[in-house]
Formats: C-alpha cells, sequence, structure tokens
C-alpha cells in the first residue's frame, strides 16, 4: 500500500506501473484530453500511413502523470507498430542503446521515458540513429579495434519529459513533431474519472468524479489513483456509491484540500510565506528548508503552483502570491 506521500505525488509509482495498465486508454477514441497534440497526431500518423513510411521521431514533454506513455502505446497501436519501452536512467552506456535499436524492426517504435536523462555518450550515439538510421559499432580492442557501420531500420523514436530545457539542442533537433501536455480540466479529468470508475466496477454519480477531478492536481495519474482509495472507503465505510461526500471524505483523510493541495504544496507555499516573508527565496534555500530535492520541487510542485497563481518566479526567486495568502486565510503584506 501507498503511503499519503506517494499516493498524493504525480511521480509514477510502482503499483501505477503494475496496476494502470487496464485504465489506460487503447485508441484516440478513449484518451480525453489533450486535443491539441492529439489531433495533430491523427495527422502526422495519417499521413506516414499513406505513404508507408514511419511517422517522424516524437518529443513528448509536460508534468509528470499527463498521459505520455499513455499516448506513446496508443500512437504505437494507431500505426499497426511494436513498441520497445525504457527509460533515459535504464540506459547508462552506448552499448546498452544499440543492443536496443538493433532489435527494431521496420516501422517499429521505441519509447524513452526521461529522455532528458540520457548520458551524452548515449546521447550521441542516437543521433546518427535518429538522423541516418545507421550506428557505428565498435569491434575489437586496443589496436585491433574497428568501427563498423551498421543499418537500421526506419524506426520512430517517443521521448518523453519533464524537463525539456535539459535536453541539447542537438537532440531536441531531431525530433519532427513536438507536442506540449498540459494539465487537464476538471470536466476532461471527471469523464476520465467515471470511464475508470466503470472499468474498475465501482458506481459513481457525477458529482462524486467532479469531487475528484477537482483534487487530482490537473493530472490523470493522481485522478485514477484517489479514485481506487475512495473505491476502497465507499465499499468499508459507506454504501459502495462514489458520492461527493464519501470522495470528500476520503481526499480529506488523505490531506489533499479543495484546491488539490497536499502536504508538501503546503510546506512549500508556507515556508516561502512564514520563513522567506513570502519570497523572493532561491530554489536551492527552498528546498533546502522543505527537506526536498530541488528538481523534484521545479518538475512536480512548482508547475501547478504557478498555472494556480500561488507563487511566481522572479530573477531574485521564488514569491507567494496574494491567492497563497487568501488560501491560508493569513493578512496579506501590505507591500503586496
Amino acid at each position: 500500500m501507498l503511503s499519503n506521500k506517494q499516493i498524493t505525488s504525480t511521480i509514477a509509482s510502482h503499483e501505477d506501473l503494475v496496476n494502470d495498465n487496464a485504465l489506460r486508454p487503447k485508441s484516440f477514441d478513449g484518451y480525453i484530453g489533450q486535443t491539441k497534440v492529439k489531433e495533430n497526431m491523427k495527422i502526422y500518423i495519417e499521413a506516414a500511413k499513406n505513404r508507408g513510411d514511419a511517422l517522424d521521431h516524437v518529443l513528448l514533454y509536460g508534468p509528470p502523470g499527463l498521459g505520455k506513455t499513455t499516448l506513446a502505446g496508443i500512437v504505437a497501436g494507431e500505426m499497426g507498430s511494436n513498441i520497445k519501452v525504457t527509460s533515459g536512467p535504464a540506459i547508462t552506456i552506448p552499448g546498452e542503446i544499440v543492443a536496443v535499436l538493433m532489435t527494431l524492426k521496420d516501422g517499429d517504435i521505441l519509447f524513452i521515458d526521461e529522455i532528458h536523462r540520457l548520458s551524452k555518450p548515449v546521447e550521441e550515439t542516437l543521433y546518427s540513429a535518429m538522423e541516418d538510421f545507421a550506428v557505428d559499432i565498435v569491434m575489437g580492442k586496443d589496436t585491433t579495434a574497428r568501427s563498423i557501420h551498421t543499418k537500421l531500420p526506419r524506426f520512430t523514436l517517443i521521448g518523453a519529459t519533464t524537463r525539456p530545457g535539459l535536453l541539447s539542442a542537438p537532440l531536441r533537433d531531431r525530433f519532427g513533431i513536438i507536442g506540449h501536455m498540459d494539465y487537464y480540466t476538471p470536466e476532461e479529468l471527471s469523464t476520465i474519472v467515471t470511464a475508470s470508475a466503470t472499468k474498475l466496477n465501482a458506481p459513481i454519480d457525477y458529482e462524486g468524479a467532479y469531487q475528484i477531478a477537482l483534487r487530482s492536481r490537473g493530472t490523470p495519474r493522481l485522478a485514477n489513483r484517489y479514485l481506487k482509495r475512495v473505491r476502497d472507503y465507499a465499499e468499508v465505510r459507506y454504501d459502495g456509491e462514489i458520492t461527493k461526500e464519501v470522495a470528500s471524505a476520503t481526499l480529506d483523510s488523505l490531506e489533499v484540500d479543495t484546491l488539490g493541495l497536499d502536504n508538501n504544496d503546503r510546506n512549500i507555499l508556507l515556508a516561502i510565506i512564514e520563513r522567506f516573508n513570502g519570497g523572493p527565496v532561491g530554489l536551492d534555500n527552498l528546498a533546502a528548508t522543505v527537506g526536498e530535492d530541488s528538481g523534484t520541487i521545479e518538475d512536480v510542485y512548482e508547475p501547478y503552483l504557478l498555472q494556480h497563481g500561488l507563487i511566481i518566479r522572479t530573477p531574485k526567486g521564488r514569491v507567494a502570491t496574494k491567492v497563497a495568502y487568501e488560501h491560508f486565510n493569513l493578512p496579506i503584506p501590505e507591500n503586496m
């Protein structure tokens, strides 16, 4: 069972990876939200199929939990292609990525999650693979070493990242299709929650689904995770149906407030307000104060806080806004 902190995190857990395949849509028809990216991908896929060619390489970027992996699977299905899945941290040396590339066939899709975490040597190996569909394999050692130029099938690389700014320009420029994944609206998430509840055989009404959606930080991964916990409460403490009352009681117990903020969000905001007089405060100082990794704050927590106007970034650091003070019912400083 996940801890409260894990439940409210948008980072994928082992439980998500193991159990959520049944909830993932398998086609564009069942994929809710991300309308612009979805409609563009439909056109690119149809054009590639009409030409009998592989799809251009695709880069998907945005906060965690928004469906990048799901979209990659749908693209593979629509193209009628096999998909191989790996991640940046899992590939440590060029030989490992070459071994993966050598298993691909024409039209196959290679999905690399957290592609920004590839090492420089591995990334450089991908340059020729993506552009020329070829790699140079070094055979032998020292004076007997020789390089063999090996052709690859025409494959499609789909890269996913939460930090596009960390991608080098040479790698980024080799992607012909770039899609920005944005947070979902409560209405879109409510539709996702209702569909997932049906798959889980969990009775749910509109207000119950909407309450879960409102507190899910615009993130399908969280919405589905919360749905499972609300279902548990509904079965054990109520009559089995997920209503607004049941959803609210469950999420209150998980310390997820009406804005979808969890303890980590509140700790970040209150640190800025109380420890740094509203800011500005640098990212490293903020991370040290709340006991969280600076990269996690920047990738996982900040995007949502920024989107909802709870903090702003300035050249001198992070600053809490009037909205943040109002959310905590704190007096607003006169200089704001």
